[in-house]
């Protein structure tokens, strides 16, 4: 009996063959590049728990920003670290604030560098919950009016696009009418808008020292058994007009993401959390995979599953080798 005419290892006998016949590619224009920026002047300190992250003073964020224009990265994301915090989170909209003077300074040194603002208030409240506190809940309408006037406030120093991550609900419709009434219009709106309560933001909050101080945000992120949850809240922040969609994190919910992609035609951003990234370097430490390639085939599962952006910590290690 004759072997079938059909092989399908003809086309993989050779790097030039899988190089042709490739389904998914992960392109630099694909990356964005997450950043943290802390008070003070000369500022360059490297993050334990992530490996090759460093958080940074304005000065140095700007150099930084170069590096990763020279790379051919469109954007980076921006997190700030004030000084100090209170239960308002008073530094979130301050118009001389952190984020406020990091946004300005990049935009001045490198105008063609999409930059992304993280509009949260758990990086600038004492109590580290992503918005205001009455006893130990966190009060959704009073959250939302200060997460529109934060939101308004990068707007104001040149943020090209603001993201918010807090998952109150109906903070997407407050910030397109403080955008759009002091006339941003025109600024997108990139919606966190299935941030699930997962195990695995722990490296994120020591770099931008956000842990709650009591309880956890299980009450207004989304419960990671719960897909059609995830996609109703995709399609509620589509209603209040954001532009583009967030799955966070990325591998472990490739199925919701995988469904947005097929019921939402608008641009699908997915975060390869600090969790996500930092497991991956400490398993290369220890000589148990080989990191560039568990990295790559990480980030091109999340492409083939359908984002059109990915946020990675890993931009730069793997723009460069593009």
């Amino acid at each position: 009996m004759s072997f079938p005419s059909v092989r399908m290892r003809r086309l993989r006998r050779s790097e030039p063959l899988r190089r042709m016949t490739r389904e998914t590619r992960v392109s630099r224009d694909d990356l964005v590049y997450p950043l943290f920026v802390v008070e003070g002047s000369g500022v360059r300190e490297s993050v334990a728990s992530m490996p090759g992250v460093f958080r940074h003073s304005v000065d140095t964020l700007v150099h930084e920003a170069k590096e990763v224009r020279d790379l051919g990265i469109p954007a980076v994301i921006l997190f700030g670290i004030p000084a100090d915090k209170d239960a308002r989170g008073s530094g979130a909209d301050d118009p001389g604030g952190i984020i406020q003077r990091a946004v300005e300074a990049v935009k001045g040194a490198e105008p063609e560098l999409c930059v992304v603002t993280d509009v949260c208030l758990c990086e600038y409240t004492d109590h580290g919950h992503c918005g205001l506190v009455e006893g130990e809940t966190v009060a959704n309408d009073a959250s939302v009016e200060r997460l529109a006037a934060t939101a308004l406030s990068h707007a104001r120093a040149g943020a090209d696009v603001v993201a918010p991550s807090d998952m109150m609900d109906g903070r997407v419709a407050a910030i397109r009418r403080v955008l759009d009434a002091d006339g941003f219009e025109e600024i997108p709106i990139l919606s966190y808008a299935a941030k699930f309560s997962s195990a695995y933001y722990g490296p994120f909050r020591d770099a931008a020292e956000s842990a709650p101080a009591f309880g956890d945000r299980r009450a207004y992120q989304v419960d990671p058994p719960n897909a059609r949850e995830a996609l109703r809240e995709m399609r509620l922040d589509l209603d209040e007009g954001a532009d583009m969609l967030m799955v966070k994190p990325a591998l472990p919910y490739l199925d919701v993401l995988t469904r947005a992609r097929a019921e939402f035609d608008v641009p699908l951003a997915a975060y390869q959390v600090s969790g996500e990234y930092a497991m991956l370097h400490a398993a290369a430490e220890r000589g148990w995979l080989d990191g560039e390639r568990a990295m790559a085939e990480a980030l091109v599962a999340i492409k083939r599953a359908g984002a059109d952006l990915i946020l990675t910590y890993a931009a730069k290690d793997v723009a460069a080798s593009l």
